[in-house]
């Protein structure tokens, strides 16, 4: 993608302390409706957001601007980069399946450590492989092609995980303050992104032992970091995913509190909370994900945008790094602009989402968002662009990706229902992650088949794609709240 909230009026325990239920906790054999107490909630919201600090943290070692600049110092090829970018989208093709086997397990929590942890520990092989290659046992082409292995290996295992997880965090926040919480978890993360890839981007660059070396240094830490954020998942909620789906109702049913009654008070939002309490026997067939029509926009609307985005998003940094030349520590300078800049306007999105839905966000930003690629074919390397233009459109890109990031989660969260929920998120990502990998692998051949005149080329018809996918958001007035 082109880009990957701090709350200044409250602090974020004030802003989880909003969020409130009954008194007894949830647990595998309850036999009555499952309903989670008020202080767990707001101890697994306070975890759930130092786990997403920690995870961004891993995202900055194993993946984004750093390792794209590690693969250009091991002289790797456009395609590498179309691939770098699409193997991530294209293992989502497996997350139905990973769907499928986490709701025949019985925790959550155990799910996501095997499937998480395993994937972020499998990032120690490239830190031995950069040891081997600054010993001379490894040549750049053997490290280029273990680091796709790797990138491929644990976004699979990882991506099984994922729709669980999403699933998981869905039943614990209120649909009345999902965006107000989405926003301050993600503008957290952001902030820690801010801080830390300047920091990771100026060690890299200085490293005594070359950049490559400074690489593996940073990814070191940052699968420590990663498992650091597995660890705080234990103080959330644990879900029994087999007892969610036997408490079956419409995603309304669960939801059904007008926007204007969202209360100021804690306790006033008690049943936002409370899973279904309409008991169902196990052999009712759940309504066909293929007979959802607001679902199926849905996947039409993001399958198209994802490949429309990936189709020219690979090659940004890969223009700044090898056209234009410029250090990493430059370009990490940039990324931590449009970093901030999406941290600040997440919060405001996500308020805002609250208030008029997250259809008329998507749709605003969207547009905004689908002209960056033509905004991209003016940017050289004289003064002007490297110092005021550049910045600015870093920023552009992050204050409004940030509304595009969580309203599409928003709005994906608000039109499934409640029983096999993380199947329903893996058919959308899987769904998205072809489509993507699909935009991007094409984009890879052409920036390298075609020279720069296709790279112009990819720009202009991306943006073109991205305007076109916003149609079925605009056809679908009545698509969520």
């Amino acid at each position: 993608m082109d880009s990957s909230q701090i709350e200044t009026g409250a602090p974020l325990s004030i802003e989880i302390a909003q969020i409130a239920s009954p008194a007894t906790t949830l647990s595998p054999t309850s036999t009555s409706t499952p309903r989670i107490s008020k202080d767990a909630i707001r101890t697994s919201l306070r975890a759930s957001t130092v786990d997403g600090v920690f995870a961004a943290v891993f995202s900055i070692g194993t993946g984004g601007i750093l390792l794209g600049n590690f693969l250009v110092e091991l002289d790797a090829t456009p395609v590498v980069f179309g691939m770098v970018s699409s193997i991530p989208m294209l293992v989502n093709l497996f997350q139905p399946m990973g769907a499928y086997l986490s709701e025949r397990s019985t925790s959550r929590f155990q799910y996501s450590l095997r499937t998480h942890g395993i994937a972020r520990l499998l990032w120690l092989i490239l830190v031995i492989g950069i040891v081997s290659f600054s010993g001379g046992g490894l040549n750049s082409n053997q490290l280029v092609i273990l680091s796709l292995l790797i990138l491929v290996c644990s976004h699979f295992i990882g991506g099984l995980g994922a729709a669980s997880w999403l699933s998981w965090i869905a039943m614990l926040v209120p649909r009345q303050l999902r965006g107000r919480y989405f926003g301050l978890r993600n503008s957290i993360a952001n902030f820690t992104e801010l801080v830390s890839l300047p920091i990771a981007g100026l060690a890299v660059s200085h490293w005594y032992g070359g950049s490559i070396q400074g690489y593996g240094v940073i990814l070191f830490l940052g699968i420590f970091f990663g498992i650091v954020s597995l660890g705080c998942q234990y103080f959330q909620v644990d879900m029994n995913p087999q007892l969610q789906n036997t408490y079956y109702a419409n995603s309304s049913q669960t939801t059904e509190i007008k926007s204007d009654s969202v209360p100021n008070e804690p306790g006033e939002i008690s049943e936002a909370i409370s899973l279904p309490q309409m008991p169902t026997p196990q052999n009712q067939i759940d309504s066909s994900i293929w007979k959802n029509s607001n679902f199926l926009v849905f996947l039409l609307y993001f399958g198209s945008w994802t490949f429309a985005v990936n189709l020219s998003a690979p090659f940004f940094n890969l223009y700044l790094l090898d056209t234009l030349n410029l250090d990493v520590s430059w370009v990490t300078f940039y990324n931590s602009l449009r970093a901030g800049a999406h941290m600040l306007m997440l919060i405001v999105w996500g308020r805002l989402a609250d208030k008029i839905g997250n259809r008329p966000i998507l749709i605003t930003t969207g547009i905004l968002i689908a002209v960056i690629p033509w905004l991209w074919l003016r940017m050289g390397s004289s003064p002007l662009d490297l110092w005021l233009w550049l910045p600015l459109l870093h920023i552009f890109i992050g204050a409004n990706w940030g509304g595009v990031d969580l309203c599409n989660n928003n709005l994906q969260i608000e039109i499934v229902p409640v029983k096999n929920q993380s199947i329903y998120f893996a058919t959308a990502a899987a769904i998205a992650g072809a489509s993507g990998a699909l935009g991007a692998t094409i984009g890879g051949f052409i920036a390298q088949f075609a020279g720069s005149f296709g790279i112009a080329e990819v720009f202009v018809v991306s943006g073109i794609l991205r305007l076109a996918s916003l149609v079925p958001l605009i056809v679908k007035k009545d698509l969520g709240s």
